[in-house]
């Protein structure tokens, strides 16, 4: 059986379309078998208040979706015209493979996996924000 397999500490939060489901006392592991699921670690989850860069507004947008709060395609072309600006922004790095897995994930419907490409640039947004 294959799917996306999440670990989770106990009492960790996760939001699997819509519902928002408590690990236990233990921790444990559960495999979501479906491709397109709206899954969100609430513990990664960003504040609107704390959306204050490029790459968060990035994550802050696919969050948004994977809630199942917002409009799809109004969301979704806001978060396409911010891959594109962080395209831009890492065009000449090796980091442009992370932003395009986040763009061909997003375009295949599986925002989870664009996600979680995105959340890997948060470093390194944050390392190159303190060097300026």
């Amino acid at each position: 059986m294959s799917g996306l397999v999440l670990k989770l500490a106990p009492r960790e939060r996760v939001l699997i379309n819509g519902a928002v489901i408590e690990n236990g006392e233990r921790r444990s592991k559960i495999t979501i078998v479906n491709q397109h699921a709206k899954i969100l670690r609430l513990k990664d989850a960003i504040h609107p208040s704390d959306v204050n860069t490029p790459v968060k507004q990035a994550c802050y947008l696919a969050q948004l979706l994977l809630s199942g709060e917002v409009d799809s395609p109004a969301v979704t072309s806001r978060l396409r015209e911010q891959i594109n600006v962080l395209r831009r922004v890492f065009e000449r790095t090796s980091y442009v493979q992370a932003v395009d897995k986040a763009g061909s994930s997003i375009d295949d419907g599986n925002i989870y996996l664009g996600l979680k490409a995105l959340r890997g640039l948060l470093a390194i947004e944050r390392s190159l924000l303190k060097q300026a």
